[in-house]
C-alpha cells in the first residue's frame, strides 16, 4: 500500500503467497481509488503486470501534456481522473486546489500513458523526471531494473545537475545482507535491459532510503542530501 509495486516483486509474491492479487491506484483526492487491475491481468509473464489497472465504472482517465491538451494513446503525460467521489478541496489552501482540480478533473502529479484497451501505466512522478540531453527518464524503471539484481535490496534514482546534458542519472542503492556489488557490476548487469541514455552514470550505496511514514522512498531526501555533498 501507498506506492507502485515493482513487476519483481509481485512476481515473487504470486509465485510464494500461490492466491489471487488485484491492486488499486487513485489518491486521497480521488475518493482513494480511481483504476483496479483485477485478477485475471495478473498473470506472470504478462505486460499488463506494468500496468495500474482500467478504470472503475463512473470515473474517467486521460492524460495531459503541460498545457493541458489531452493526449493520444500511448503517449507519456500527466495522469487526470473525473470521478463523482473527488474532493471539494483541500481545507484553506484555494491556490493548491486551483492547481489540483481544473474543470473538475483531479491532476495526480503522475506521468503515464494509456493503451489501446484503456490500461492505466504510471511511469512515475511527475516532478521526479529526469531530462537528459532532452529525453524523459522515469527513475521507476530504473529502480526496478536494479531490484532485479540479486545483491539488490532497494534503490533510490535521482537526476544531478550535469553541464552537458542538463542532468545525469544517479542511483542510490542498498545492498542485501551479506552481499557485495560495485557500480561496475550493476552498470554491466543493466546493459541491455536499459536504453543507453538510461543508464546511471554515478552510484552510491548505503545501509537504507530514506522514506516517510507510510514507506515511501523519499528522492527529494537523497537529491537534497546529493546537492549538500557535492557544496
Amino acid at each position: 500500500g501507498g506506492s507502485p509495486i515493482g513487476e519483481d516483486l509481485l512476481s515473487r509474491a504470486i509465485d510464494l503467497m500461490d492466491c489471487d492479487f488485484l491492486q488499486i491506484y487513485g489518491s486521497s483526492e480521488t475518493g482513494n481509488f480511481a483504476v483496479c487491475l483485477p485478477p485475471a491481468d495478473h498473470v506472470p509473464g504478462s505486460p499488463r503486470l506494468r500496468a495500474a489497472g482500467r478504470p472503475y465504472p463512473g470515473i474517467e482517465v486521460r492524460i495531459e501534456d503541460p498545457e493541458g491538451r489531452v493526449l493520444p494513446t500511448g503517449e507519456v503525460g500527466e495522469v487526470c481522473v473525473r470521478t463523482p467521489a473527488r474532493m471539494l478541496g483541500y481545507w484553506r489552501l484555494p491556490e493548491a486546489t486551483e492547481r489540483t482540480v481544473v474543470e473538475g478533473w483531479v491532476h495526480m502529479g503522475d506521468a503515464g500513458y494509456l493503451d489501446e484497451d484503456g490500461y492505466l501505466y504510471v511511469r512515475d512522478r511527475v516532478n521526479d523526471m529526469i531530462i537528459v540531453a532532452g529525453e524523459n527518464v522515469y527513475p521507476k524503471e530504473i529502480e526496478d531494473a536494479l531490484a532485479r539484481h540479486p545483491a539488490v535490496s532497494g534503490a533510490a534514482v535521482v537526476g544531478l545537475p550535469h553541464e552537458r546534458w542538463g542532468e545525469s542519472v544517479h542511483a542510490r542503492v542498498v545492498l542485501e545482507p551479506g552481499q557485495q556489488a560495485g557500480a561496475r557490476d550493476l552498470h554491466l548487469f543493466l546493459r541491455g535491459r536499459l536504453a543507453d541514455f538510461k543508464m546511471p552514470t554515478s552510484y552510491d550505496f548505503v545501509d537504507a532510503l530514506p522514506r516517510n511514514p507510510s514507506g515511501k522512498v523519499l528522492r527529494r531526501a537523497v537529491r537534497d542530501e546529493l546537492a549538500a555533498a557535492k557544496s
